[in-house]
């Protein structure tokens, strides 16, 4: 599953059933984008990861209990993109216990694909959450790292320069 999140290209991956299409129609619903569902075609282009979906499923988006929605019919042509640069993952993970994820988040490991590393975060999957929120606020403390402002690290800096 393929988004852009406030022009950020996020890779939804996780197993199936997982929810990853569920948060694509939450994130669509809050103005934002999709790219491609079930299927994910990525390549490398000057040191960039691109993906995008297949020709003929693309803006087509499968929805458990609802069937296939084709996206520009219901949100209009602003709310799909044909291609996009993977700028960050999300893996949407059911199965660890709470205590497994990480609860700081000074560095972000990178996943590679294609040659290319991108910036990954595992979200946890529990009853009733929201994961487009979870999966936007990744987003905008993406971009804030990209800017050299993490959350985390004015945390420690703080918490350092209580030590002195």
């Amino acid at each position: 599953m393929l988004v852009q999140v406030l022009g950020v290209g996020v890779l939804l991956l996780g197993p199936s059933g997982v929810g990853k299409s569920e948060a694509a129609l939450e994130l669509v619903s809050r103005g934002h984008r999709l790219v491609a569902d079930d299927r994910v075609e990525l390549w490398a282009a000057a040191g960039r990861l691109l993906g995008r979906a297949p020709d003929r499923i693309r803006h087509f988006l499968e929805i458990r209990g609802l069937g296939i929605l084709f996206v520009p019919e219901l949100y209009g042509p602003e709310a799909v993109v044909d291609e996009s640069p993977v700028e960050l993952v999300c893996r949407l993970d059911p199965g660890r216990p709470a205590g497994e994820f990480e609860r700081v988040g000074l560095e972000r490991p990178l996943e590679t694909f294609a040659g290319v590393g991108v910036p990954a975060v595992s979200l946890p999957v529990r009853p009733a959450t929201s994961l487009g929120v979870l999966v936007e606020a990744a987003v905008r403390d993406h971009r804030m790292r990209a800017r050299m402002l993490s959350g985390a690290a004015r945390l420690d800096a703080r918490l350092s320069e209580g030590e002195s």
